[in-house]
């Protein structure tokens, strides 16, 4: 089970508002926030964007959503705020017969996905 994960930003501003359209869309909310780091979760902190010297990308995050509506949301939300697409949202039978996600870069390059499974 994974406690929390982390990436670094080069604009930590620029990331919060990434992260709060990506994230909001699944029911996350800011639980922390200071100048040195954002940090989301639904009860608790989980995810943080902390400012730094991004590693050019090196890292791959997958959210879990609801449903379909919620990975559609959580993609536009972060094509909207200077996400890259990887993969707009989609069926992704090569993962399983009901995996549906969508791929997208975070404004530092770190590959994010948000992906739905109802098997």
């Amino acid at each position: 089970m994974i406690h929390h994960a982390a990436v670094e930003a080069g604009d930590l501003e620029r990331s919060g508002r990434f992260y709060d359209a990506v994230l909001g869309a699944l029911g996350w909310r800011r639980q922390l926030e200071n100048e040195r780091v954002i940090a989301w979760g639904i009860v608790r902190p989980v995810f943080y964007v902390t400012n730094g010297s991004p590693g050019g990308g090196s890292g791959h995050v997958c959210f879990s959503a609801s449903g379909i509506p919620a990975v559609k949301g959580a993609f536009e939300g972060g094509m909207a705020h200077g996400g890259r697409d990887q993969g707009s949202p989609g069926p992704r039978p090569e993962y399983g017969a009901s995996y549906y996600s969508a791929f997208m870069l975070d404004p530092d390059g770190n590959r994010i996905e948000v992906a739905v499974d109802n098997s």
